[in-house]
């Protein structure tokens, strides 16, 4: 294995095409290649929702049954909950002592969440102190590298400030871990819109064909083509940008078709219906079964759990002997 990778997602329920297309397709394919830790942050869904924690727990099952059914073994790598885990704040709390206040202030995503999320009252402790916590969660399995979109890399690159002064004050025990870039491929929601639950315009990994079909041929296209004659603008359809995803043996013809008014809006749908059908079915059906067969998620956590927790152990071991507290 080339080293070991750690990323994880807030448990939010059932996954649609955004998040396996923005990371969960990528961690099917690193598990191959590095000793890889994949976890539920239930902690760090608390930063934004403390006030609705009754779904957390199903949630939690949700987004590990699309994990598992879009091809993550846990044979390859741990799947784990961050909660299991209570190194998790053990080292948190530690290094909460040497962050400064001005390196969580001056995060880019704090400030832009606190104006996102105005209504929401999230000037709490925990959601300023969050980077820290995610930086723990890097650091407790002594991460080489973490896969990140470039949106991430302030996040980062606070992780690695805080290694720098973790290892100046009291000896080299983290490596810095670098970015491992990932070319996300980006898909609009239903509307045209970002892909979002709050929108409710995803396709989601969980959905069966039927729905996936209904969901096609209700997206938005483009408003100016009123008949089918009419020369269409391929690129403010959101029909489209899927195609280039599913279908992208097709699009020089789709795209000639599309702009000589040669082809019609409901007959592209259809198509790609049938094209978003044949790639999801599969992993449709592995849902199926792995939520059919009763505490087969309990059993993956606990493995998760486990390999989990003797990492953390030997890191924590290794922090306090630093920090002198053993």
């Amino acid at each position: 294995m080339a080293g070991t990778i750690l990323s994880g997602m807030r448990p939010t329920g059932r996954l649609h095409l955004g998040n396996y297309f923005g990371a969960l397709e990528n961690w099917v394919r690193l598990q191959d290649q590095y000793n890889c830790y994949f976890f539920v942050a239930d902690w760090h869904a608390l930063t934004t929702g403390y006030d609705s924690t009754e779904v957390i727990i199903p949630n939690t099952y949700e987004m590990v049954a699309d994990f598992l059914a879009a091809g993550l073994d846990p044979e390859k790598c741990a799947i784990f909950r961050q909660s299991d885990v209570k190194e998790h704040a053990e080292l948190h709390l530690l290094m909460s002592m040497i962050t400064p206040l001005s390196w969580l202030e001056r995060c880019p995503t704090y400030k832009d969440m606190i104006q996102q999320l105005s209504n929401k009252d999230i000037n709490s402790y925990g959601f300023l102190g969050y980077p820290a916590l995610m930086s723990c969660d890097i650091l407790m399995y002594k991460a080489d590298a973490v896969p990140v979109g470039e949106d991430q890399l302030p996040h980062l690159e606070f992780t690695r400030e805080m290694v720098r002064r973790f290892n100046h004050l009291y000896g080299p025990v983290f490596p810095e871990p670098k970015a491992l870039m990932t070319e996300a491929k980006v898909l609009p929601g239903t509307d045209g819109r970002k892909m979002s639950k709050s929108y409710n315009n995803t396709i989601a990994l969980a959905d069966d064909p039927d729905t996936v079909r209904t969901k096609v041929m209700s997206m938005i296209t483009d408003a100016s083509r009123i008949k089918k004659t009419d020369p269409g603008h391929p690129d403010i359809c959101s029909v489209y940008a899927y195609h280039k995803v599913f279908n992208p043996e097709q699009v020089p013809e789709i795209t000639e078709q599309c702009k000589g008014g040669c082809i019609g809006c409901v007959q592209c749908k259809k198509a790609l219906a049938a094209k978003i059908s044949e790639y999801l079915t599969p992993i449709y059906e592995r849902r199926q079964a792995i939520v059919a067969d009763k505490g087969y998620i309990d059993d993956v956590l606990e493995a998760g759990r486990i390999k989990a927790a003797a990492r953390a152990a030997a890191t924590m071991d290794d922090v306090r002997s630093a920090m002198h507290f053993k």
